[in-house]
């Protein structure tokens, strides 16, 4: 079986992944508390439609104690 998406050989999707890898480094490097880094970066997936960093986001900010009522408020 052969992937929809090459991510090493092709040049667009490695344009795009170095974008989202730019827009989360500049989070990463504000002085929001990482629970609120978290929610940014859960909203900005759901924005993208990427389930895969939602859910990698979402269990992130659990473990650095975000409670589950907020979690599951963002998009509201």
């Amino acid at each position: 079986m052969e992937a929809r998406l090459n991510f090493y050989g092709n040049p667009v999707v490695a344009k795009f992944a170095k974008h989202i890898n730019s827009a989360g480094k500049v989070i990463t490097d504000s002085a929001l508390p990482a629970v609120t880094q978290e929610l940014v970066k859960i909203r900005a997936s759901q924005i993208n439609g990427c389930g895969v960093c939602l859910d990698m986001h979402t269990k992130d900010a659990a473990h650095a104690g975000e409670t589950s009522l907020r979690l599951n408020l963002i998009a509201a």
